[in-house]
């Protein structure tokens, strides 16, 4: 399976394993393109992939390695709860991520390690909702506001 969604950078992302819950993480494989759009201002002559594309990328992937698909359902990125940046990602890498998932609380959140060839990249703990579960349980006339959702073609607007 390749996914490919709109956002900061234009690759996709491989599954490679799906993974089994509770026996062994999912794991997902993108090359960095030299073409990334990103790469002309971060930095001009020495291009660094931004962290938040490395976000983007392990968010791809963890919705495309998602173990909890309900028919009907639409889960999406809810909070990004922590990330940590532990070596930069270049040009060409190939940046490969695992993830382990748990569920909680309605929400289901994965704990997801990216690496490049030279080592550890990034640890990063995503939280993903169920949105049309929660809209049925937020009920009309609730008071409880709810985020503007994004669609892939919403960046034609």
């Amino acid at each position: 399976m390749t996914v490919a969604a709109c956002g900061p950078v234009d690759g996709t992302v491989e599954v490679v394993d799906p993974g089994v819950p509770g026996e062994r993480p999912a794991r997902c494989v993108a090359v960095v393109g030299a073409s990334e759009k990103v790469f002309a201002g971060h930095f001009p002559g020495f291009a660094i992939f931004p962290g938040v594309c490395v976000v983007e990328y392990v968010q791809r992937g963890a919705l495309a390695t998602l173990p909890e698909r309900e028919p009907g359902g639409r889960w999406v990125l809810a909070a990004v709860e922590s990330s940590r940046f532990l070596s930069p990602v270049y040009p060409g890498d190939e940046l490969t991520s695992e993830y382990v998932w748990s569920r909680k609380d309605g929400a289901v959140r994965c704990r997801a390690s990216a690496a490049t060839g030279r080592g550890p990249a990034a640890q990063i703990r995503l939280r993903f909702e169920n949105r049309d579960a929660r809209g049925a349980e937020a009920g009309a006339g609730s008071g409880e506001s709810r985020a503007e959702e994004r669609t892939p073609d919403d960046h034609r607007r």
